[in-house]
């Protein structure tokens, strides 16, 4: 019955070493039990580093605890909350989400997001919405027609109006 009652317990971060292959944790347990260097299992494809006092459930095979593994952290201090049924997002605890909200909508929320890719970054949308003021260090084309070097059709003198871009025109 002991070893039963040893297979799983909650606990609380003390530290953290997210340099190894596999994420080790010093866990304080129930009962004033610290246990170092415990395995964290993460899900394939997503990974975290989490704040010393974050909660964690222990696992140890057999009820032996000489060598146990977290399965999962949470930290409620950073949560998420009022998500809908069905919701999903990426957190972290400045403030940077990426949430999968209902009607197929994803808000990102962050500070910065730099996207870096190596061949380019499609968008394929009906109508793309943008605030704030666009810079940038390389040409942009829409419809076509390069933002920073084309030619003009009906090119006029002083304040008139020229005409329309010419699509493909330009050096």
């Amino acid at each position: 019955m002991t070893r039963l009652m040893n297979m799983l317990t909650r606990g609380v971060v003390a530290l953290a070493k997210p340099t190894t292959k596999m994420q080790a944790l010093q866990m304080r347990l129930t009962h004033g039990e610290v246990k170092d260097s415990m395995e964290h299992l993460e899900p394939y494809g997503f990974t975290s580093c989490p704040h010393e006092g974050a909660e964690g459930l222990a696992a140890f095979m057999g009820g032996d605890r000489s060598h146990g593994v977290v399965v999962v952290v949470a930290d409620r201090r950073y949560r998420l909350t009022a998500l809908q049924a069905g919701e999903v997002a990426i957190y972290t605890d400045e403030g940077d989400k990426i949430h999968l909200k209902r009607g197929r909508i994803i808000d990102i929320e962050t500070g910065t997001l730099n996207i870096r890719a190596a061949t380019a970054v499609n968008i394929d949308a009906p109508v793309i919405n943008q605030t704030g003021r666009i810079v940038s260090q390389g040409d942009q084309v829409a419809g076509g027609v390069s933002q920073i070097n084309h030619l003009h059709a009906g090119v006029k003198q002083g304040t008139d109006q020229s005409g329309a871009p010419i699509p493909g025109g330009g050096a």
